[in-house]
């Protein structure tokens, strides 16, 4: 049922994953008013869905605030969101509107994660990351951790799917300068691209992957305390091998002038799964969590592709929190509402196995960490 009394907002209404938001967002029923910066672009999406629209640009948290005043909730899908979330998390605390976005960017959990004590404050509720970055693979990491209380060290991987947005796109082009990332001791630390390989036993089939700098390496601390956190995506071989013929080029990758090339290239050649494939392409998930004892606990999760996950969890995240009974804060989709949350989204399914001992049940070993 739609949320009585919630009033909301949608930024970025009309890029790729926006535009399927609102329209699954009407499907249920709901009534955001749809916003973005581009003035017939927005009109044209409000009119066709019957909705009211605004056209802003996030020209500062003074300025957001008065935009934004008037909603319980905004969900921000204008990305790189490590460009666009600190005008808006900073106009929804002066407001004290709820926040939530589909970011997978690690900056962005950990600037709403530095921001918690004012959410609290503010009597609002901030929560990053409501699609398939990570939703699914917050719900995987917190089944683990509650299989296995004390576990010391988690994998998380995926792969799957039906290509990538220009929004991803792009949002991928400006970390390529920033190499990896892991969490070690409870610490987020750099490490080179292609830093570890391993092949994955997702559900489906096995197939190679390669450590990437993914959202979890945020939140699923936040969500699990697990100390040691490593995320991986499927990759062919060729591509693993030519990331790390080129870390010598990270500091190239960062060149502004670079930059802007990749990104001319994404916006010529870029478009996004088509509804075919985003009604028929599944996504594989996979985890595993161990403990200092030597016993693990390992896990599977398939969804529907990827984009049309977001849809449907940003939509019901959005709901679940405009409902009531989630407490002020930063707040990661597992935490906020429960590892069950990816269950009741229809097309998934999670499987999590009984602990064991490790000796017993040891899998292919991480590639070189070099």
């Amino acid at each position: 049922m739609p949320p009585r009394g919630g009033r909301w907002l949608l930024y970025g209404a009309t890029g790729y994953t926006g535009t399927l938001i609102a329209r699954e967002a009407v499907r249920r029923g709901l009534r955001p008013v749809l916003a973005g910066r581009h003035p017939a672009k927005v009109a044209g999406l409000a009119t066709e869905l019957g909705l009211d629209h605004l056209v802003f640009d996030l020209l500062g948290p003074a300025y957001v605030a008065k935009v934004v005043s008037g909603f319980d909730a905004v969900l921000h899908c204008a990305g790189p969101f490590v460009d666009t979330y600190r005008a808006m998390v900073d106009g929804c605390l002066e407001a004290k509107t709820h926040y939530l976005d589909i970011t997978g960017e690690i900056a962005v959990f950990e600037g709403c994660a530095r921001r918690d004590a004012r959410a609290k404050d503010a009597g609002i509720v901030l929560l990053p990351g409501v699609g398939f970055d990570v939703v699914p693979s917050d719900c995987l990491a917190a089944s683990l951790a509650a299989a296995l209380p004390g576990a010391v060290s988690l994998e998380l991987a995926f792969g799957g799917g039906a290509g990538f947005s220009r929004g991803t796109a792009r949002t991928m082009v400006g970390g390529l300068g920033h190499g990896g990332a892991v969490r070690r001791a409870g610490a987020i630390t750099r490490v080179p691209l292609a830093w570890r390989a391993r092949t994955i036993p997702f559900r489906d089939k096995p197939r190679f992957a390669m450590s990437i700098p993914w959202g979890d390496v945020s939140t699923a601390f936040h969500s699990t305390g697990i100390p040691d956190i490593v995320v991986y995506t499927a990759t062919p071989k060729r591509t693993v091998r030519w990331l790390r013929l080129a870390r010598w080029l990270t500091p190239v990758l960062r060149l502004p002038a670079v930059q802007r090339w990749a990104l001319r290239r994404v916006d010529a050649t870029v478009t996004g799964p088509t509804a075919e494939q985003r009604a028929t392409a599944r996504m594989q998930l996979w985890g595993r969590a161990r403990d200092a004892a030597g016993l693990e606990v390992s896990g599977t999760l398939v969804t529907p592709e990827g984009y049309a996950l977001t849809a449907a969890t940003a939509v019901e995240c959005l709901v679940r929190l405009l409902a009531g009974g989630v407490a002020p804060g930063f707040r990661t989709p597992a935490s906020a509402f429960g590892a069950g949350l990816i269950g009741d989204i229809p097309g998934c399914e999670l499987r999590v196995g009984a602990p064991t001992d490790r000796d017993a049940t040891a899998g292919p070993a991480a590639g070189p960490a070099a």
